[in-house]
């Protein structure tokens, strides 16, 4: 294993590394890309309503079904243009209908060149005698290898066997005359995100709810596409609206189930509650012009709830985001002072105040009493970073820790969530959990930069300080079941308890989930690229397994030749099975870091897997890993 590599893996997430001065703004990073895996030619994308080549032919614009227009000189990178219109809407000569087979019904666009003659119905199409024999380009053991609802056809001036389609599906290109198909939609700004569905989680990773009302999911480690999935609590929660209109004989258009209190909303804006599950609901908020877009309900006590409203500009204008802290008896407004628009997601975190809401000009935060009604604070814009785009929706991980957010077209962006900032917060440095602390382990400290660090009486060594995070090793010396951590800033004191076990063992995870786990052999990172072989060696990066042998200095770095050992017994487990541990030691070279080297069976099965370290009895958290035979 090469220092090296820690040190890229290091910088990925952002721990001891040369720290500058940070702006207290949201550090924004994409998660996945803008294609999605349906078996087709390639990676698909959202709709496209019209492509077109340049006079020149060096050039393909495409209009999305937002009426964006995209550039791309090269056929893989894409630029906004805003100077630019689509030509005019020539479908070309239809009546060659006639002749096409008779499975082609719609045909949308017909293109002539000097050699041959295409056109787009059902599939794309070719003649290569002016039309009165066609060969089918598209239809393979009937289907679409570029996917249905075929909308326009271009053909380049400068090689009239380079031809591009739009289809619901994406953009889509040949070379050769339409023999082979590749999608140009990875980097296209087109996703269809409508929501975000769940955060990553163990060896789960983000999960989008698309246009059409299928479920897609970014795994961690994933570097091609999103990838279609079955999610029980979308389709629930569809059901659970479906059932609320039939009810209530009215247009639904946001639910939400809480433990005591649900919440229903419609297109009027009228509002509803119920306190058995949706057997039964009583009207608390009478119709405006407005349309429930989405609710927000706390997990630990449904009654409180914020409803977010469509903007309908009209004298509803202001009543776009609304509150309860009594199941809905009494609501009163939070967004007054927002721009104007839909606010189409909200998201808050009650204890800190904090309310996220995902809004036509972006994503804003303020603060409120989120226990008893009044007014809040300003919006702040949380688009610093961002693209110009509709934030569709907004969603904070389990711990509050990460904040999520769609954006009509680029897909979904995550975040350190900028609330947590606000006050002082402690977190585990491995994957931002709220797991207890152990000796050795590396904690982070979220909303200061710390000049000096105390557990008890002990020195606590700053490893790494910005003004919005520090990250911290526990002292070795620590035991007990909490120690409490002094910590010294610009602006005062400040002390908290942290609980703490002699072992909690936590696997370093990327912010979309992607573990850290080294292939032993070659030094790579392994993903669904670059999987993990049968019988190959694995290192694991992790924190939290306490005392090693020999006794090692805290905020030392560790040798590179015989680094001490881990006290605790360690076992990892691949899909639940026990697999071989070679050794178990601080990494060489870095502080904080435990290394943990595994032999994989001779047998595995090719695919994803679950993987997690067990340490004095101690669970880590669980992860992804990509194998092969």
């Amino acid at each position: 294993m090469l220092p090296g590599i820690f040190l890229l893996c290091v910088i990925a997430l952002g721990q001891q590394t040369p720290a500058g001065s940070a702006a207290l703004l949201p550090d924004w990073r994409s998660i996945g890309n803008m294609g999605v895996d349906l078996a087709l030619a390639s990676a698909a994308g959202g709709p496209i309503d019209r492509v077109w080549f340049s006079s020149e032919g060096n050039s393909l614009f495409v209009r999305t079904h937002d009426d964006r227009v995209f550039e791309s000189s090269d056929r893989q990178y894409w630029k906004l243009r805003t100077d630019i219109e689509a030509p005019p809407d020539d479908k070309g000569a239809t009546e060659l209908a006639a002749s096409l087979p008779k499975s082609s019904e719609g045909v949308v666009r017909v293109r002539w060149t000097a050699r041959e003659t295409y056109a787009i119905g059902k599939d794309v199409y070719r003649s290569e005698d002016g039309g009165r024999t066609w060969s089918n380009l598209t239809r393979f053991r009937g289907e679409s290898i570029i996917g249905e609802e075929m909308r326009d056809l271009a053909v380049s001036p400068a090689d009239s066997s380079e031809i591009a389609v739009a289809n619901r599906r994406g953009i889509w290109r040949s070379a050769d005359g339409g023999l082979s198909w590749t999608g140009l939609n990875e980097g296209l700004p087109n996703l269809s995100v409508e929501k975000v569905l769940a955060t990553p989680s163990g060896s789960n990773g983000t999960r989008v709810l698309l246009e059409d009302g299928s479920a897609a999911e970014w795994a961690p480690g994933e570097k091609a596409a999103w990838r279609l999935v079955d999610d029980t609590a979308a389709a629930k929660q569809e059901l659970a609206r479906k059932a609320a209109s039939a009810r209530l004989s009215a247009d639904i258009t946001a639910i939400a189930v809480g433990q005591l209190y649900s919440y229903a909303g419609a297109r009027d804006g009228r509002l509803w509650v119920s306190m058995d599950q949706g057997l039964t609901w009583s009207l608390t908020r009478q119709a405006g012009s407005n349309p429930v877009l989405d609710f927000f309900v706390d997990t630990e006590d449904s009654r409180f709830a914020l409803a977010a409203f469509g903007d309908s500009g009209g004298e509803e204008t202001a009543s776009r985001l609304l509150r309860t802290v009594n199941g809905g008896l009494f609501w009163d407004e939070l967004g007054a002072t927002l721009p104007s628009g839909n606010v189409n997601a909200v998201v808050a975190d009650r204890a800190s105040g904090a309310v996220y809401a995902a809004t036509d000009r972006g994503l804003f935060l303020t603060f409120a009493d989120l226990l008893a009604a009044g007014p809040a604070s300003g919006w702040t814009a949380m688009t610093e970073n961002l693209p110009q785009a509709r934030s569709l929706d907004a969603l904070l991980d389990s711990s509050g820790s990460q904040l999520f957010v769609a954006l009509e077209g680029y897909g979904v962006y995550a975040a350190p969530a900028p609330h947590r900032f606000r006050n002082i917060h402690v977190v585990s440095a491995a994957d931002y959990s709220e797991r207890p602390a152990a000796p050795g382990s590396l904690l982070s400290v979220l909303g200061a930069r710390l000049v000096r660090a105390q557990a008890g009486y002990v020195d606590v060594p700053v490893l790494y300080a910005s003004d919005l995070e520090t990250q911290i090793q526990v002292p070795f010396e620590a035991s007990g079941t909490a120690t409490l951590l002094a910590f010294e800033t610009s602006a005062g004191r400040y002390s908290m308890n942290v609980a703490l076990r002699n072992v909690s063992p936590a696997i370093f995870v990327d912010r979309d989930g992607t573990p850290l786990l080294i292939d032993g052999d070659s030094g790579t990172l392994i993903d669904a690229m670059s999987p993990a072989r049968s019988n190959g060696r694995v290192e694991i990066l992790a924190t939290g397994l306490g005392r090693v042998s020999p006794d090692w200095p805290t905020g030392a770095v560790a040798p590179l030749d015989s680094p001490p050992k881990v006290v605790a017994p360690i076992r990892v487990y691949l899909d639940r099975s026990p697999v071989e541990v070679a050794r178990a030691v601080l990494a060489p070279g870095y502080v904080g870091f435990y290394l943990i080297e595994i032999q994989l069976p001779s047998l595995v099965n090719a695919g994803p897997a679950e993987i997690y370290v067990e340490a004095g009895g101690q669970e880590s958290n669980r992860v992804r890993i990509y194998l092969e035979p």
